[in-house]
């Protein structure tokens, strides 16, 4: 299976853009870790660089009641800038 958040790369490559454009905060920890790095490679070694979190999971779109796991990855308003190491440890949970 593909990931449905490479379905539309034009999309989350904009998506990225705005939350780097707007210093967005870690919507998980609310910064308490601190900045988001968004100059650094988002992987394992940076924990504190920038990734985008999807709020409901997406791996659980029926519960949230889209059309399909892709409406889910699509929904700005299901988005969230966030460090690395948080969306790691938040996984497929809520919070």
């Amino acid at each position: 299976a593909t990931n449905p958040r490479w379905h539309n790369g034009n999309y989350r490559r904009k998506v990225r853009a705005r939350f780097k454009a707007m210093g967005a905060t870690c919507g998980i920890c609310q910064g308490r870790l601190g900045p988001i790095r968004y100059d650094q490679k988002s992987c394992a070694d940076n924990p504190l660089s920038f990734c985008v979190d999807e709020i409901r999971p997406c791996s659980r779109w029926r519960e949230f009641g889209y059309d399909s796991i892709e409406a889910a990855c699509m929904d700005y308003s299901n988005l969230q800038a966030a460090h690395w190491c948080c969306n790691a440890m938040k996984s497929n949970k809520l919070t």
